[in-house]
């Protein structure tokens, strides 16, 4: 059996991994969210595990993510929904949920925060392609629904 998890650091395989500290400062930048991220081999990418050749496509949704308004400092609320084509990676998805827990003291404007995760995620992975889109709850009654997506050039 081929074992796709064994180097990751987030789900707990060591005894210093076992409590995580999730604060980042009021003024946390895209490196100090971005370490969180971790990923392991697609699936589709080993022949051994895919052999007719399928696609793979995953559809990730969180309701739990929070920012703060870099104006007013009040929190923002989102669902946010992932959809991607991976190539040779895939994220890892406890990795994912600490990265989202570290924008909560985050100062960034719904779009920003939109284009970070975007640009993250394909920082990391090198998708064939992928959509984020933060579904943010209504600030002065209007709803801001951000997207991004990118597509691997071939």
């Amino acid at each position: 059996m081929i074992d796709l998890h064994k180097n990751l650091k987030s789900l707990g395989q060591s005894a210093e991994n076992n409590q995580v500290d999730y604060d980042v400062s009021l003024n946390s930048n895209r490196e100090d969210t971005a370490k969180w991220l971790e990923r392991f081999p697609s699936p589709q990418s080993v022949a051994e595990m895919n052999p007719n050749g399928v696609t793979l496509k995953l559809n990730i949704r969180t309701t739990e993510f929070t920012s703060l308004c870099p104006m007013t400092g009040q929190p923002d609320f989102a669902e946010i929904v992932i959809d991607y084509c991976p190539d040779k990676w895939c994220v890892e998805s406890k990795a994912l949920k600490l990265y989202f827990l570290a924008f909560r003291n985050r100062r960034d404007f719904h779009e920003s925060c939109i284009v970070a995760i975007c640009n993250d995620l394909v920082e990391l992975l090198d998708p064939l392609s992928i959509k984020v889109e933060g579904r943010f709850t209504p600030r002065g009654g209007i709803p801001f629904w951000p997207t991004c997506e990118y597509k691997k050039q071939v």
